[in-house]
């Protein structure tokens, strides 16, 4: 980026971007409770505070100016590529759009919302017929949308990490998991032993992959 271009102070691309994520987040998601909707404000908060430092105030680098400087004092630590702080600090400064890095965040966003898609699509046909959701995504993991959310939330720490995302984080997965508890409680009491089948042999957030280990027996 040269110097005439500006390097931060773009609100209409904070606004834009946010908006983007937000709007396909939701279309995913659609909260219902209000457990839900505090979830998925907590990541919109999350995508919100990340393109705002992305684009609009660089707090982080503010934050930690004095000692990027004093430690990489060959950085010019304000200019935009500088916020790709993974590729910088290990040495990947020619251009950070091409680094291991933020390559790497876009196979975690990419598979992630792939995982989301995928899994809605099986969700909402189960949901239709009233069945239990055990194919697709749902025979390797219980939980394969939260589980996709946060791959996008890796992605964007490992693309563009900010002291508040990396705070928020933690915070986020805690959420995910207490709602998933929540959506298995509820899933129990529809489906009972069905449910139970189910979950001895699919684990809730990491994935397996013996044969056929979402049909419940």
């Amino acid at each position: 980026m040269t110097d005439s271009l500006p390097q931060y102070g773009l609100w209409s691309l904070v606004i834009i971007n946010s908006a983007i994520f937000i709007m396909f987040a939701f279309s995913f998601f659609k909260p219902k409770t209000g457990r839900d909707w505090r979830s998925f404000g907590a990541f919109s908060a999350f995508l919100v505070a990340l393109f705002t430092e992305m684009y609009g105030f660089p707090l982080t680098i503010y934050f930690l100016s004095g000692w990027l400087q004093s430690n990489f004092p060959g950085i010019d630590w304000f200019a935009h590529d500088s916020g790709h702080l993974p590729e910088m600090l290990f040495g990947w400064q020619a251009n950070p759009h091409f680094g291991p890095f933020h390559l790497l965040s876009f196979a975690f966003i990419g598979g992630g919302f792939i995982l989301i898609s995928k899994a809605w699509r099986i969700l909402y046909e189960a949901q239709k017929t009233g069945t239990l959701a055990t194919s697709g995504p749902y025979a390797r993991i219980r939980h394969p949308q939260y589980v996709g959310f946060v791959l996008v939330m890796i992605g964007f720490l490992l693309q563009w990490p900010t002291l508040l995302t990396l705070a928020m984080f933690p915070v986020l997965i805690w959420m995910y998991v207490r709602l998933a508890r929540s959506e298995e409680a509820e899933v129990r009491r529809a489906f009972g032993e069905v449910y139970e089948r189910y979950a001895l042999v699919v684990p809730a957030f990491v994935p397996s992959f013996r044969e056929e280990a979402g049909r419940p027996a």
